[in-house]
């Protein structure tokens, strides 16, 4: 490899994620490039995360119309090679204007808009995971489970169809309890609940799709939705359903994640997520280094891809 190389990645919405960045930073030092980090946030004095960069701009809120433009703006100026999005409600919009990125050479670490609009919405996800014969929980519409509610397995989740960070998720064990909830404001999903042992799932493919990576964590603890106390476990059974997943996911690209539940009856998959997810920092200590990966793809040299990693690896989150 050739020595003082040099790469600019800009996190987008970069928040709190200060170990995605060290992540990033290590495994640039590791090939010999001298790693230039950059960052926007609506209020980056108030971001961790752009403290942690060598430089950060304010920007609108993602769903503002000028919100690309400004990234572009930035992108084109700071000569940035790729760019790192860190949010839900940003994806759809990244991917769908990922062309114009790579026009002024900038890649774009995203999934297809199909693969992201599937991710947002829990109702589609549980609809395309019970197509392809992957375990799913029984979901449907609110309006559907509230219909028939007899014929359903109590206790019941009622969450947002396009919730993140476990907002607005309502746990209903019986009837009289869904009474005395009125009517559900916005739109939501039923999904027979289930309790055991919860895992994520960080999946890593490759330019052309292909899965790479699989490495599961078990969420000893959470807090407000993500996982703060986690241990990798290479489990045989969560290892195959990535696989199955993989083999059915077109547009897949980067870093992915999904969740799930194994209880007495089984593996159950309840999520997904196109993007970094908040525990990916324990797979890449544990060797799953989709950071290194998506670096060696923008400096064209060969990927070091590998499904190697360390099992029973925990780490601990902190403020």
């Amino acid at each position: 490899m050739k020595e003082n190389r040099s790469l600019t990645v800009l996190f987008s919405s970069a928040g709190r994620r200060v170990e995605l960045i060290n992540c990033f930073r290590r495994e640039a030092s590791d090939l010999g490039v001298a790693l230039r980090v950059l960052t926007v946030d609506l209020r980056p004095d108030a971001s961790a995360a752009c403290q942690a960069a060598d430089a950060s701009w304010a920007v609108p809120r993602c769903a503002a119309p000028e919100y690309v433009p400004k990234l572009l703006e930035i992108c084109e100026r700071e000569r940035v090679a790729l760019l790192v999005p860190t949010i839900d409600t940003e994806l759809e919009i990244l991917a769908e204007r990922r062309r114009a990125f790579e026009e002024i050479g900038t890649a774009v670490a995203i999934s297809s808009p199909d693969v992201v609009r599937l991710a947002r919405n829990k109702l589609e996800t549980a609809r395309f995971l019970k197509r392809h014969e992957l375990p799913v929980p029984r979901t449907a519409a609110v309006d559907e489970f509230l219909s028939d509610t007899k014929n359903w397995r109590w206790p019941v989740i009622l969450k947002p169809i396009s919730g993140s960070c476990s907002i607005g998720i309502k746990l209903v064990r019986d009837e009289s309890e869904l009474a005395k909830l009125g009517d559900l404001k916005g739109d939501y999903i039923a999904q027979e609940f289930h309790s055991g042992r919860e895992y994520t799932v960080n999946i890593f493919f490759d330019g052309a799709g292909k899965l790479r990576c699989s490495v599961p964590h078990l969420r000893v603890e959470t807090r407000a939705g993500e996982v703060s106390k986690g241990i990798t476990e290479r489990h045989p059974e969560l290892l195959e359903i990535a696989r199955r997943f993989g083999d059915v996911l077109p547009g897949a690209r980067g870093a992915l994640c999904f969740q799930a539940i194994i209880d007495e009856a089984g593996v159950w998959m309840f999520e997904l997520n196109a993007r970094f997810g908040g525990g990916y920092p324990l797979a890449h200590e544990a060797g799953g280094k989709f950071a290194r990966w998506l670096l060696e793809e923008c400096l064209g040299c060969p990927p070091s891809y590998s499904d190697e990693w360390t099992d029973g690896v925990s780490m601990l989150r902190y403020d």
